[in-house]
């Protein structure tokens, strides 16, 4: 069973603060699926999260490199799987591998590519569109065993 929590963006910058308020919250080596529509934020979320771990360089969706590594207070890894077309090819980039490093934060871009290769751990985000054009609805679906919320 899993804890859910919803919140409101009503503007891209309320949408990198929501992120950067999410990463005190995080374990020091969380895997963060990151699912949503085309265009819902999912990028702009992983920004949010650099700059709160101190990242200065600009961060892009990885689509075309697949997994972009940021230096940071604790490290960013940013995968984009958009371009993944099953399980198989996921673990061909050697996407268990990153699971398996005990340091860093790793957000997953298109995590439902790869469902069935991520930790029981993970947390799930969820990023729709709102009514207005900048508005977004992002859901935090923390793991069963999560009691420190």
């Amino acid at each position: 069973m899993s804890i859910s929590e919803t919140t409101r963006s009503r503007s891209p910058e309320e949408t990198l603060r929501i992120a950067q308020d999410l990463l005190p919250r995080l374990p020091a080596c969380a895997v963060l699926a990151l699912h949503g529509e085309l265009g819902a934020g999912k990028t702009h979320f992983v920004q949010g999260l650099a700059a709160a771990l101190g990242i200065e360089q600009p961060v892009t969706s990885p689509t075309y490199t697949l997994i972009q590594e940021y230096a940071g207070d604790p490290p960013l890894t940013h995968v984009d799987l958009y371009r993944v077309q099953d399980e198989n090819e996921a673990l061909m980039l050697g996407l268990e591998d990153l699971f398996d490093d005990p340091v860093g934060i790793k957000a997953i871009e298109w995590a439902e590519r790869a469902q069935a290769l991520l930790p029981s751990a993970t947390i799930h985000i969820t990023l729709r569109h709102g009514a207005a054009p900048d508005e977004r609805t992002i859901e935090i679906a923390w793991p069963g065993d999560a009691t420190e919320r």
